[in-house]
Parts: structure tokens; sequence; C-alpha cells
């Protein structure tokens, strides 16, 4: 699939994968600081840089993003709307061969969503083929300084095992909101910023409804 959108004040060239609900609500749910480093994981065609770029211009963006064409699609978008950026093409299991540790104080991802092999809808996009979710949490935390900030995306019913790989890398999850398209139906997605080294605390807030009247 390919196409133009328009997220905010640029432009964005579609990839094959289409801009989804998930990612635009990640780009408002970030915590975003006046010139800070932040690293997409998984960026795709470069829809996310964007979105955030539209919040704070002046954020220093990079990404990383395993399909080369894809990839080269981010940095054209990037380019189109004359904004700088860095985007590796390259895995996310090897990111320490792309940059050095502790280098970002943002790192965002809309990772693949299903276990590989679990049956569940979206296709090879949305499945953990080369990646799993204990994987991208792993490169998060490599990648952010002490303090430092990865907020995500992904499916209600797998929150369990995604606090359970925070966890495992020093990442103490500091907000959560669940979004629900209707108040009759349950959440759709889960919302999570996460800090490295973080104190314990929590803060759950309201959920929210993508089809309030």
């Amino acid at each position: 699939m390919s196409g133009m959108e328009r997220l905010g004040p640029f432009t964005y060239r579609q990839g094959g994968f289409p801009l989804g609900q998930d990612t635009l609500l990640l780009g408002r749910f970030a915590t975003l600081r006046r010139g800070g480093r932040v690293c997409d994981l998984g960026c795709g065609a470069g829809a996310l840089p964007l979105l955030l770029l539209a919040r704070e211009s002046s954020l220093d963006l990079s990404g990383v993003e395993l399909d080369g064409e894809a990839a080269a699609l981010a940095r054209r978008n990037l380019a189109e709307n004359g904004l700088s950026g860095v985007i590796r093409t390259g895995d996310l299991r090897r990111v320490r061969e792309q940059f050095p540790a502790g280098c970002f104080d943002l790192v965002v991802s809309n990772p693949p969503y299903f276990p590989a092999g679990s049956g569940e809808s979206g296709g090879s996009a949305r499945m953990e083929l080369c990646c799993t979710l204990t994987q991208v949490c792993a490169a998060a935390a490599f990648l952010l300084k002490n303090g430092g900030r990865f907020a995500l995306v992904h499916r209600p019913e797998r929150l369990a095992g995604l606090m359970e790989a925070l966890g495992q890398s020093g990442l103490e999850p500091k907000r959560l909101q669940m979004v629900q398209h209707d108040r009759d139906k349950p959440p759709a997605a889960v919302l999570v910023e996460a800090v490295r080294q973080g104190r314990p605390g929590l803060s759950v807030l309201p959920t929210l409804i993508l089809n309030e009247r």
C-alpha cells in the first residue's frame, strides 16, 4: 500500500504497512523534552518520528528499521519535509552495532504484537518473527541513559508479559493508559511509558475512549 497522508505540518508517504491508530496514539502519548534525543525502534516509513517532530521541532531523531525499503522511505519522508534525522537499516537485536550505550533520552516503539506461530491476525508484520518483546525492551534499555524513557503501544492481553520484559531490562513502568474504541467495548490497546532505573510508582491514566460521544 502506498499513498500520502498529512501528519500535522508534514506530508507522509506510506510504505507497505498502513498508518494505524496505534502509531497516532503513541505519537501523542510519549513524554517529550525540548532538544531530547529520540530513537524509534522499528520505525517503518517514519510516521512516528514525524508525529513527534510535529509536537516538538527541536528533537534529535533517529530510527532503526530492518526492512531496507521502509528505512529508505523513512529517510525520504524526513528529507521531503526538510527535516534531519538518522535512520539506520538494521536488526533491533544488534543495536549495539548501531549506536553507543545510553545515548538517548527517549526510545519509542510500536512493535509486533503477537508471538510467532500464535495464529493471530495482522500478517507477518505483526508477528514477532525476528525480534521478541523481551528483545525490544532490552534494546531500548541499552540505548537509554539512566532516567531516560521508553514509550510503546501494545495489546492489553500481553500486558503481564510486557511488564515482566520491562522489569528484566531495568525499565520501571511509570505511566499506563488503556485505549477503548467505545465505552461498552474492552480495551483494544495499552500505552506504557517506563523509566530506565526509575523508582517504583505507576500512574494509571484515565482510559482513553476513541469514539466518545
